[in-house]
């Protein structure tokens, strides 16, 4: 019977922890996005990722606006844009859209890698934006 309240009190005990929302970080969204990065999380490898695919089949197109696409920083060009951010975003990506080929013409790329330079462009425009 013992066994059984000490798991229900340390049952308890994790369950109240997990669920609290204990110390709020104050920082502004673009400081935690920003800390994100440099923690070495998952994120940063995401959005390193990201970059790397971005500069290496991206720029070429999303640095100039080639063919309607919305460069980074520029909040009117991707305004008219999907309201649901990264995953349709993505989606269109990898799929082809409007005048985007597939993957922007590199078919070699993983749909993940594309997403991560999906998410990484909407990062740098809408710093203070909550991730998918």
């Amino acid at each position: 019977m013992s066994r059984i309240i000490l798991f229900l009190v340390l049952s308890s005990l994790v369950f109240s922890i997990g669920c609290s929302r204990g110390n709020e970080d104050s920082a502004p969204p673009v400081a935690k996005a920003t800390e994100d990065v440099r923690a070495g999380s998952w994120r940063e490898d995401q959005l390193l990722t990201g970059q790397e695919v971005y500069e290496a089949s991206c720029a070429s197109c999303h640095d100039q606006g080639e063919g309607d696409a919305p460069t980074i920083g520029n909040r009117a060009a991707w305004s008219g844009r999907s309201d649901l951010w990264t995953a349709v975003l993505s989606a269109h990506a990898n799929a082809g859209y409007l005048q985007m080929p597939e993957k922007g013409g590199h078919g070699e790329l993983a749909d993940d890698d594309v997403s991560a330079a999906v998410e990484y462009m909407l990062l740098k425009t809408y710093p203070e934006m909550p991730r998918d």
